[in-house]
């Protein structure tokens, strides 16, 4: 097979949600030992939930397999009210990982349902991102998936509603279906774009990357948003792409004719799962790799104090197994 070029995007993998995320779960082992139960996965990603149950975290579908007074993680998602209350009814020490820019979601529907407006929730039925929210404010709050959805809406046109979004959304295909929303009613507001600043990013350099290569692979799990928006994002603007879970689901006729893959990661994805894929493409012959020029982000969400070092005031994490450290030791 001939030889070809790869690029890696930037920025590509792990976002500050993810981070803090794993980072709680992490602590939480280190503070209370094990078992520390998790509801849900703590980010989609099977190798991190797989590395985590490595080191004693417990992953449950319901707070009901909890046992009472146990320490349970509330995941990156996000979770609606009738959970915590759930929660409290079983004494669980409850550790809160949902990312805050899905918590400004879950606080802004509180408050558009208060005041008295039908919530137009733009994202995916039955994501647990969204299940979160429509729990603020049940029967005020109605999932919009596509423009489709905006024409059998059966609202008046005058019916005061405000608008949000699922965090992990094309930013192309949300704006399609909120132009949808503006034109149909007369009285809608909106806090401004919900999709988090990462799930954009990514998004804009697969939109660089699907212009420039044959092929682009995006690295995540099947039940990654972000991920495979990411894929949709990346065939949209012409190229041919693929998720790729780990280097294993890399099917090789896919190099047929390609001289040159573009390559990225979902934000709940480790670097070492894309080490593995690049390796397996240098082992059939794409071994010259470059790096997109993109921008770098730093952002970081603070952690829970009840998690920080009585010492230092730090909130210390180890890498999980391949993972590159996400930030430079202490000086």
């Amino acid at each position: 097979m001939s030889g070809g070029n790869l690029v890696l995007a930037q920025p590509r993998g792990f976002c500050a949600g993810v981070r803090r995320a794993i980072g709680i779960v992490e602590r939480a082992l280190d503070v209370h030992g094990a078992p520390v139960y998790v509801r849900k996965e703590i980010v989609h990603n099977h190798h991190i939930v797989a590395e985590l149950e490595k080191r004693g975290a417990v992953f449950v579908d319901s707070e009901e397999e909890v046992p009472h007074g146990a320490v349970c993680v509330f995941s990156a998602h996000g979770v609606s009210p009738a959970v915590r209350s759930a929660a409290a009814g079983r004494r669980l020490d409850v550790i809160d990982a949902t990312c805050p820019l899905v918590s400004k979601v879950h606080q802004e529907a509180v408050r558009f349902a208060r005041d008295g407006r039908t919530v137009l929730l733009v994202g995916h039925e039955g994501h647990e991102e969204v299940e979160g929210v429509l729990g603020e404010a049940p029967g005020r709050i109605v999932v919009v998936g596509t423009e489709d959805d905006v024409r059998r809406l059966r609202l008046p046109g005058d019916t005061p509603v405000a608008v949000l979004t699922q965090t992990t959304l094309s930013a192309d295909e949300t704006a399609r279906v909120v132009a949808a929303l503006r034109a149909r009613f007369t009285d809608l507001v909106t806090p401004g774009d919900d999709i988090c600043y990462a799930s954009q990013n990514r998004q804009n350099a697969v939109k660089d990357l699907a212009r420039d290569h044959d092929l682009v692979l995006i690295v995540g799990s099947r039940n990654s948003s972000n991920s495979l928006r990411m894929v949709e994002v990346a065939r949209e603007h012409g190229a041919a792409a693929h998720l790729v879970p780990d280097e294993r689901h890399l099917d090789a006729a896919w190099l047929k004719g390609v001289s040159s893959v573009g390559i990225s990661a979902g934000a709940s994805a480790p670097e070492v799962l894309v080490d593995g894929l690049v390796a397996r493409l240098a082992g059939l012959g794409f071994d010259r790799v470059a790096l997109q020029r993109g921008i770098a982000e730093d952002v970081v969400f603070s952690m829970p104090g009840r998690l920080a070092d009585p010492v230092t005031g730090r909130v210390p994490r180890t890498p999980l197994a391949g993972e590159a450290s996400p930030e430079p030791p202490p000086p």
